[in-house]
This record gives C-alpha cells, structure tokens and sequence, in this order.
C-alpha cells in the first residue's frame, strides 16, 4: 500500500506564491507518474501538472509559466510552486500517483487565493 502526505496549502494574496509537497511512502517499486490535479467548487478535478519518470512535463495551459512541478527520486516526492496566483487558481489542490501500477490520490489540501 502507497500513502500519498500533502503539505503546503493555504490563503496568499493575488500575485503571491505557494510552494505543495506530496510525499509518497510505503512499499513503492515503481513510481511512474506524479501529478498535481485541482477541484474548485461546482467544477470537475482537472490536471495542473505533471510529470513522468522520464521528467516529462505537461501543464494546463491556464498554469503554464506559473506553475513549476518538480520531484525528488530519492525522497518519493513531489512539488508544485504556484507563482503568480490569481483567485481563479482557488481550489483544492490534490496528488496523484501512479505507483507499483496503481493510481493513489492524496487527501487535498486546500489553496485559496484572496485579498
């Protein structure tokens, strides 16, 4: 079994920064995605970032050159730095992970943009 920790949301004002985290743990052999997916009220979860075991990259194009998703191998961890957040960048902001060839998701950790 896989357990998915996130950490790092919160209120920032327009124009400020977050940094999240997801730790991964438990028995992992593999872990080929990771990705950062966010639910606002009424809407459907949609994908923010992610990135492959290659560290390809893909973003939506509504975060793209704000958002830096980033992972350390070593620590089975991953991150977004949220830059630049805008009201509309309010969420909840969830991890997901393909790991041993199974998909785990995270808790949610909530991000809220407002003055």
């Amino acid at each position: 079994q896989v357990q998915l920790v996130e950490s790092g949301g919160g209120l920032v004002q327009p124009g400020g920064s977050l940094g999240l985290s997801c730790l991964a743990s438990g028995s992992i052999f593999s872990l080929n995605f990771m990705g950062w997916y966010r639910q606002a009220p009424g809407k459907q979860r949609g994908l923010v970032a992610s990135m492959t075991v290659g560290r390809t990259t893909n973003y939506a194009d509504s975060v793209k050159g704000r958002f830096t998703i980033s992972r350390d191998a070593a620590k089975n961890t991953v991150y977004l730095q949220m830059n630049s957040l805008k009201p509309e960048d309010t969420a909840v902001y969830y991890c997901y992970v393909v790991a041993n060839g199974n998909n785990y998701w995270g808790q949610g950790t909530q991000v809220t943009v407002s003055s």
